[in-house]
This record gives structure tokens, sequence and C-alpha cells, in this order.
């Protein structure tokens, strides 16, 4: 399935979700989807997201970049952000960061360090 066209943003359903969030809003699939295909509803790894990328026929470049800015970012990219709490998993699309815990964002939620990988069809 090709990454969508337009983002409908999902909120977490847990606190520990972001990752499985991030899948639902590229996949249209809903939560009980993709928990089972990441075989948790908890944190998710870098290889669980790789892994669902992959099932769902989404590219991402192994290359992690840190970004400064959003203006780092390309058109649609996995974030990796070190927020106040914990990492946190987040999407940025055309613009907007489409955040599972804080809505979508014109800029990075707090956070210390930001990391993504570019996304592609």
């Amino acid at each position: 399935m090709p990454i969508p066209k337009k983002i409908e943003h999902k909120f977490e359903i847990n606190p520990l979700a972001c990752g499985q969030a991030v899948l639902c809003m590229l996949s249209g699939l809903d939560f009980d989807e993709i928990f089972a295909m990441v075989k948790t509803e908890k944190e998710t790894t870098l290889k669980d997201m790789k892994n669902a990328l992959k099932q769902l026929n989404i590219g991402i470049k192994n290359e992690r970049k840190e970004a400064n800015s959003i203006s780092d970012l390309p058109e649609v990219s996995l974030l990796s952000l070190e927020t106040p709490k914990c990492w946190h998993w987040s999407l940025y699309f055309k613009g907007k960061v489409y955040d599972p815990e804080f809505g979508v964002l014109d800029d990075f939620p707090n956070c210390k360090r930001k990391y993504y990988w570019e996304l592609f069809n």
C-alpha cells in the first residue's frame, strides 16, 4: 500500500503505542491490525517499525539523520524524538508533524534530540 496522499491523524490509544499510531496513520489500518502486525501493544523498536513498513510496502531509507528544524526534513519522515518523558515515534508529512501524543503540529513537540528516516513509495 502506498503512502497516502493525505494523513488522518491518530492519537495513541495507550501511552506506549506511539509507533503503532504512526503505522495506523501511514496505512489506514486500525490499531488491532497494527498490534497484530508488530506483535505488541507496547513500545516498538526501530526493527519493529522497519518490519511493519516493509509489510505495508512503504520504503524507509536506512540512514538515520538528525534534524535541527522541520526544514531539514524530507516530505515524509519517520521521527524519533527524545521528549522529556521518553523516546517517542512521530510522523512528519508535507509540512506538519503528526504526533500521536500531541496532535498535528507546525513544529516538533518539546524534545531534545530529533532523528528521522525518510519514507518513500
